[in-house]
């Protein structure tokens, strides 16, 4: 069993085509075929279903896909790693991070990188969830990840500050000349909530906060993003709770932040699976140094 092999199945499992996946490789089909077929000999059965219109993973290829694509990621990373620790001259460095830090805390970071390490292009991914993206990075998708701190991670870590979590509303709400607000005195308005909010303990943070304050958010409308969630709120939808620094990214000064008393901060990290050398160590450096508008270098969590 090669490495070679298996970036031929994943290639054919993409395309579900022999002939797509050999013209995507620069290959022919009979030599795309062999390889295939000498995987599936290694692994003693068939790992694919050859069908009239494309192919089908069969129940061991589906066993065996997900390994196959972490040890193909895994050696590419690698790879990257390798000729990362010789410096930061050239190359690929790839991030993953959830929507808000996206939004509201890279794009400063990327700028300050691109005129320090022009370089070293970067290669970002965004994820809905914390926990989606933990469970990317495990898989090897990216060489570090920038994001809420993982409960428990094994793998190097880097504490870059804290971001509050704030509520947004607009300009004509009759909140809006007040810097701060009690999350009980919010009982009765109507909330924007987003797929991207933070769970705790499997539990949405709001429901949880607003449920100890014996209320349940009244809900008006969901979203998928977070940078939705805060336009809405900004048109008088109703309320949202967001990152700071995601909501300036987002809309600007088209709305109003209101700091929550007592206040909610959660701390951000930057975690790999692997130690952080060359491109991925310098990166991390520079995130740690310039926090974005709404994060706290150095705080402790609340």
């Amino acid at each position: 069993m090669s490495l070679r092999q298996m970036e031929y199945f994943l290639a054919v499992v993409e395309e579900s085509s022999f002939t797509r996946a050999a013209d995507g490789l620069h290959v022919t089909q009979p030599a795309l075929s062999h390889q295939v077929k000498a995987l599936e000999r290694s692994v003693g059965g068939a790992l694919l279903e050859r069908m009239p219109r494309g192919v089908r993973l069969t129940p061991m290829g589906r066993a065996f896909l997900p390994h196959a694509q972490l040890a193909v990621r895994s050696a590419r990373q690698a790879e990257r790693a390798a000729r990362a620790a010789a410096g930061v001259a050239g190359g690929e460095l790839h991030i993953a991070t959830v929507h808000a830090l996206a939004v509201g805390l890279l794009p400063a970071v990327a700028a300050r990188w691109r005129s320090l390490h022009p370089g070293v292009s970067l290669v970002l991914r965004e994820y809905g969830s914390t926990e989606a993206l933990e469970e990317q990075l495990e898989r090897g998708v990216a060489d570090l990840a920038v994001g809420p701190e993982p409960a428990g991670w094994s793998g190097p870590l880097l504490r870059i500050g804290r971001e509050e979590l704030v509520i947004v509303v607009p300009f004509d709400d009759p909140l809006a000349g007040r810097g701060t607000v009690g999350l009980a005195e919010l009982a009765h308005r109507d909330w924007i909530r987003c797929a991207m909010e933070p769970l705790v303990d499997g539990v949405l943070v709001l429901d949880r906060a607003c449920g100890a304050l014996g209320f349940t958010p009244h809900t008006v409308l969901r979203t998928e993003h977070t940078s939705t969630a805060v336009r809405m709120a900004a048109a008088g939808v109703g309320v949202v709770m967001a990152p700071a620094h995601m909501v300036r990214g987002a809309v600007g000064e088209d709305c109003v932040l209101l700091s929550l008393d007592p206040p909610w901060h959660r701390p951000l990290a930057v975690f790999s699976r692997v130690p952080l050398t060359g491109a991925a160590a310098a990166f991390a450096e520079l995130i740690g140094a310039r926090p974005a508008p709404g994060t706290a270098p150095g705080a402790p969590p609340h």
